[in-house]
């Protein structure tokens, strides 16, 4: 990441989008951060944050604010798919994300990341991680010069935020965990604090060597260890 970065973000309102941002705040290297959602991310402050408050359905309401940035990040998406249409989660997860990458890729951003999910595929017969796969697959299409795509399984907050669902899977993870080893790893679940401190560590890597990198727990660890984060 260049000493003066200036980072572009869209989602940091959510549990991982948020303590992404909250690392990048902390940086020393991170020259501007500049954070795009339909409303004020309020416990994010700093000399470096600028803040816009937009239509993320529509690219005119934010495409003149990406000009001058080298790396977008996106965290956005759907806390419970099950609980809106298909269409309605096609339009965030995947069309309003795309959206953002065009806008992104016009304005010479060079580096994207993308919060995404372990199992994707747009041949997958799970029309979530279908619609995820898809999406991917639209992001490398675009050329970045850098795509970085997170794939966590479960994500684990400090409290529960979707009730029932949620409360069994902060119950069982810790317990399964273990026993997931090898190249059943990437299964594993993972702190939003984890993941979204990786998501910020990830900028400091040099990976010159492959335009495209697929991350999974492992990562997401050897990432995240430097901040020494419990």
């Amino acid at each position: 990441m260049p000493n003066t970065s200036k980072i572009i973000m869209l989602g940091a309102t959510g549990a991982v989008g948020n303590n992404a941002a909250l690392t990048l705040a902390k940086m020393p290297s991170v020259k501007q951060l500049t954070l795009l959602g339909r409303r004020p991310v309020e416990n994010i402050v700093g000399e470096s944050i600028i803040q816009h408050q937009i239509d993320i359905f529509s690219p005119t309401s934010y495409a003149s604010f990406i000009a001058g940035h080298d790396t977008a990040i996106c965290a956005l998406g759907v806390g419970q798919p099950s609980k809106m249409t298909k269409q309605e989660f096609i339009k965030i997860d995947k069309d309003a994300v795309l959206d953002f990458a065009l806008a992104c890729k016009k304005a010479g951003v060079s580096h994207f990341q993308l919060l995404s999910s372990v199992g994707v595929s747009p041949t997958s017969s799970s029309f979530y991680l279908r619609t995820k796969g898809e999406l991917e697959q639209g992001l490398k299409e675009l050329g970045f010069e850098r795509l970085s795509l997170f794939h966590p399984s479960m994500i684990m907050t400090p409290t529960n935020r979707y009730g029932l669902s949620q409360a069994l899977t902060l119950a069982v993870m810790p317990l399964l965990d273990p026993l997931l080893m090898g190249s059943f790893n990437k299964f594993r679940s993972i702190s939003a604090e984890k993941l979204g401190n990786s998501m910020a560590m990830n900028l400091l890597k040099n990976s010159r060597s492959t335009r495209v990198e697929d991350l999974y727990w492992s990562d997401f660890i050897a990432l995240s260890e430097p901040l020494s984060v419990a």
